[in-house]
């Protein structure tokens, strides 16, 4: 059963994580993040960070605050949403009918193949996704391998090989009416969309996708975390635990 981190009042400690919040106290399953690869004078082996949620919940703000709390050089976050499948073969007009809330809107094959290159030391070339035309782009982004690996998607958890791959799953949960002002704001100035089109695709495929697809992924998360980047003490926790490794 995953476990909530709501308002943290205790740090990290070495060994099973310890919390007590809004939830109560609990403690963490093993989450495998005592890597026998991470033990002095051994190459370290990367840590794998895997976080979901629902579209506009803070998993991106989440990821982000992880990865630029690590020390430089150190950490490596990667997108689900660059894997979305390339329509340059469409209309226009048939890729706005395309339902990109569903598993296989994503190469989960590319995905998991080039997490599996990672996690064994080797850079791979990340395909980098056109929203407003809904194709991919000629060039690639080049993603270096690092001690910590963290990927972010609404997505993530629900196809079994790639979920697999993660040693720390985290699912941000975040109230259903902010999460749809926030995709509202992101889609329209961060991703070319008018309202129309923002408004047809929720309720056709987004809303119902989620039920059926991303909240039930949340069971297969260690850790939940309320209100996404908003949850400061939660984050203190995650990146005080993977400073820790690090230090090893």
């Amino acid at each position: 059963m995953a476990r909530c981190l709501g308002n943290v009042d205790e740090s990290t400690r070495h060994g099973p994580f310890s919390f007590r919040g809004r939830c109560g106290s609990v403690q963490s399953r093993g989450i495998g993040l005592t890597s026998a690869g991470m033990t002095r004078g051994m190459p370290a082996a990367p840590v794998m960070i895997g976080i979901a949620g629902g579209t506009g919940s803070g998993k991106t703000t989440v990821a982000t605050r992880i990865v630029e709390a690590m020390p430089a050089g150190q950490a490596l976050l990667l997108q689900q949403d660059s894997y979305y499948r390339d329509r340059s073969h469409l209309t226009p007009e048939e890729r706005a009918r395309i339902n990109f809330d569903e598993p296989d809107a994503i190469e989960n094959e590319r995905l998991e193949q080039d997490l599996r290159a990672l996690r064994a030391g080797q850079a791979v070339d990340g395909p980098i996704y056109d929203f407003a035309s809904h194709t991919r782009r000629r060039e690639t982004r080049r993603l270096e391998p690092r001690r910590i690996v963290v990927a972010e998607g609404i997505l993530l958890f629900v196809v079994e090989a790639v979920r697999d791959l993660f040693d720390l799953r985290i699912f941000v949960e975040t109230p259903d009416d902010v999460r749809l002002l926030r995709r509202i704001k992101r889609d329209l100035t961060e991703r070319g969309r008018d309202i129309a089109s923002i408004e047809a695709q929720y309720l056709s495929s987004v809303r119902t996708m989620h039920e059926l697809h991303v909240a039930p992924s949340k069971r297969h998360a260690h850790l939940i975390v309320p209100e996404g980047g908003e949850n400061t003490q939660a984050l203190e926790v995650i990146v005080g635990r993977l400073l820790h490794l690090l230090a090893i």
